[in-house]
């Protein structure tokens, strides 16, 4: 009679033998302690060579499944004998919107691939063996040579390879300093209100309080600071769109300069500026008080991890320290090919590329807004530039979780300005347009669909 561990094998070989007895064991159906039939007699029923039992009994022996001793029938182990769990359910996923107008990422469908290849080709055809090895924790050299430039002739920075160190993303760069302000015994950091709210828990981890500091049209307001450190977003500040003035960046680098305050400037997508030449970084008019802190999840995608901080003199030891002991490092080919990607011309060349579409999109949807229908239309807010706009909403028309609920209904993904704000109390309402995000063939049938929920 055929025993139902191995029902519907057919003539089966040792592997597909131990693998049904395996299952067996670990699913109940063998029970612990319980007795396997001889090899003899398993073989005849089976209609197999003996041989092929008895390798396939010696496996599970040795690897715990099963105890054979002299003299006595073989059983199944006690302690692999308890049947196995079910699955853990996966948790609930949400569901994936159709239109993607989120903040904070580019066209992912513009990556380019090719260019990539070749530069990540090079590094790995010119990588001396000894790279290979753990490597230096501030990143590789060459890719801090080809950065020092990048950023000197593109964004102003004032810097050395000696003072950049490359991060395994943004959230790494602040968690980096936050933990070196906390080492130093700062207590707590300033941020724009409104901000981005995911950045807020990061100093909050490293016990440090977080204050929340004006926008206005000139960006923040300077004569509030209350802590030793601040974020800042000054080329386009997020999410309300503003680029500081010249007259608030004077007096914030004079404060810091004076006050011995750390500014930490993220210039998250300051390549793109479209009503002008992109303005140069903060950094550039105090470098001994200003971290500037880059990212290529704008320019390229995040999924490559790749961030940089161009820190003051006095910062790169003790934030280097930290980076060693964190263990999470960029990854070694993803730093070269960035590196080979900058010095052959084909990263400026991506930049540009980009900033042209970008702004076609920002005037599509500036052409969109106009065109509409609505008695409360929105109104976009900010400078012509980055990767979303922020829009205005009519105090008398749809609230923010109303044109969420709808853009929902229409498989359309939105961020509203309410969870942004750090200050408790009334704000203006809006509505934060991601217009980078849709790939390029897409844009159009999203941004009719984004227009048939604010037009509604």
């Amino acid at each position: 009679m055929t025993v139902g561990w191995f029902a519907g094998l057919v003539h089966p070989d040792s592997k597909q033998l131990t693998e049904a007895l395996r299952a067996a064991v670990r699913d109940g159906s063998l029970a612990a302690g319980s007795r396997v039939p001889s090899t003899r007699s398993l073989a005849q029923e089976l209609g197999i060579a003996r041989g092929t039992v008895t390798r396939a009994y010696d496996q599970l022996v040795a690897e715990g499944f099963l105890v054979a001793r002299q003299g006595a029938p073989t059983v199944v182990a006690e302690l692999l004998a308890t049947p196995a769990q079910p699955d853990a359910p996966e948790p609930a996923q949400p569901g994936v919107a159709r239109w993607d107008f989120r903040s904070g990422r580019p066209d992912l469908s513009s990556f380019p691939r090719r260019d990539w290849l070749a530069a990540s080709r090079r590094a790995l055809r010119d990588v001396p063996t000894d790279d290979l090895d753990y490597g230096d924790p501030q990143g590789h050299p060459r890719l801090r040579v080809a950065l020092a430039g990048y950023l000197a002739r593109e964004r102003a920075v004032a810097t050395t390879p000696g003072n950049i160190i490359v991060c395994n993303g943004y959230t790494q760069a602040l968690s980096l300093l936050s933990n070196a302000l906390a080492d130093q015994g700062e207590s707590s950091v300033d941020f724009e209100d409104p901000s981005a709210p995911h950045l807020w828990d990061i100093p909050a981890g490293f016990g440090m309080s977080v204050h929340g500091i004006p926008v206005d049209g000139e960006g923040i307001d300077v004569s509030q600071l209350r802590s030793r450190a601040v974020v800042v977003t000054p080329a386009h500040q997020f999410p309300l769109g503003v680029s500081m003035s010249s007259a608030r960046r004077a007096e914030l680098a004079r404060r810091a300069k004076d006050e011995d305050l750390l500014v930490i400037d993220d210039d998250y997508d300051g390549e793109f500026r479209f009503d002008r030449q992109p303005m140069g970084s903060l950094q550039g008019m105090g470098p001994d008080n200003v971290v500037y802190a880059g990212t290529a999840s704008k320019t390229l995608a995040p999924a490559l991890r790749l961030a940089w901080l161009a820190l003051p003199s006095r910062l790169v030891g003790p934030v280097r320290e930290l980076k060693r002991n964190s263990g999470l490092h960029a990854p070694l080919f993803e730093q070269l090919a960035m590196a080979e990607l900058i010095l052959s011309g084909a990263y400026d060349q991506h930049v540009r590329r980009s900033r042209a579409t970008y702004r076609q999109r920002r005037e599509h949807l500036g052409e969109a807004l106009r065109g509409m229908r609505a008695k409360h239309r929105p109104h976009p807010a900010g400078i012509s530039a980055g990767l979303h706009v922020t829009l205005q909403l009519d105090p008398e028309g749809p609230t923010e979780l109303e044109v969420l609920d709808r853009a929902r209904r229409r498989s359309v993904e939105l961020q509203v300005l309410g969870p942004h704000w750090l200050s408790p109390g009334s704000h203006p309402p809006g509505v934060i347009v991601g217009y980078a995000a849709p790939s390029d063939h897409a844009f159009r049938p999203a941004l009719q669909a984004l227009v048939s929920v604010l037009e509604r």
